[in-house]
C-alpha cells in the first residue's frame, strides 16, 4: 500500500466533504512515535458522515468488503491503494475521541492528518483486546509501547476510565505503576 498517496487522496476528499475523522490503528501508532508494521489505514469517523465516506470510497474504486453497525472495510483491486478500515463513532465515548483528535504532520510535513490522542488509542486497543481475546497480547504490547513512549505526558484519569469500562482495574494499576512516572 502506498500510504502517502492514499492519505493524500482520502484526506483531500474528507476535507472537501467535511468528514469528521481521526486516524487510528497501526499507522496512527507510528504517527504517535511507536513503530509498528501495518498493512492498512484505519480511521474513526462520525457515523453521520458514513454516507460521505461510502461515496468517497466508491469514487476511488474501493469495494466494501464488510460492513456492520460498528465498522466498515474497503478494499481496492489496485495493490497500491490497499485496504482502508473505518470504525464508526456513534457512542458518546467515541464521539469525544474525535473531539480530542490532534493534527500531526507526516511524510516530512507534507501531509497534515488528525490522529487520536494516545489515551484514546489505548482505549480502542483495550476494546479490541476485549472483543477478540486472541489479539490481547498484541493489543497490550501496543498499549505498553504507547505508555512507554508518552511516559509523563499521559492523562491517567482518562486511561483509568477506559480500564474501568472493561473492568480491568488490576491491569491498570500495574501499568500506571510501571509507566506513570516521568
Amino acid at each position: 500500500m502506498d500510504f502517502k498517496e492514499v492519505l493524500q487522496i482520502i484526506l483531500k476528499e474528507f476535507e472537501k466533504r467535511g468528514v469528521r475523522y481521526g486516524l487510528i490503528g497501526g499507522f496512527a501508532l507510528g504517527v504517535l512515535g511507536v513503530s509498528r508494521a501495518t498493512l492498512d489505514l484505519d480511521f474513526l469517523v462520525l457515523k453521520e458522515d458514513l454516507p460521505k465516506v461510502q461515496e468517497i470510497m466508491a469514487e476511488l474504486d474501493y469495494k466494501c468488503a464488510y460492513k456492520s453497525e460498528d465498522v466498515s472495510q474497503y478494499v481496492s483491486g489496485v495493490k497500491i491503494f490497499g485496504e482502508v478500515d473505518f470504525l464508526h463513532a456513534f457512542r458518546s465515548a467515541s464521539i469525544d475521541m474525535l473531539g480530542r483528535a490532534i493534527e500531526k504532520k507526516v511524510f516530512n510535513g507534507e501531509i497534515r492528518v488528525k490522529v487520536l490522542i494516545p489515551e484514546d488509542i489505548i482505549g480502542l486497543k483495550l476494546q479490541a483486546a476485549e472483543n477478540d481475546k486472541s489479539r490481547s497480547a498484541k493489543e497490550f504490547a501496543d498499549i505498553e509501547a504507547l505508555m512507554d513512549y508518552h511516559k509523563g505526558k499521559l492523562d491517567w484519569g482518562l486511561i483509568e476510565e477506559y480500564f474501568n469500562l472493561f473492568e480491568n482495574r488490576k491491569k491498570f494499576s500495574g501499568l500506571r505503576q510501571k509507566y506513570g512516572k516521568a
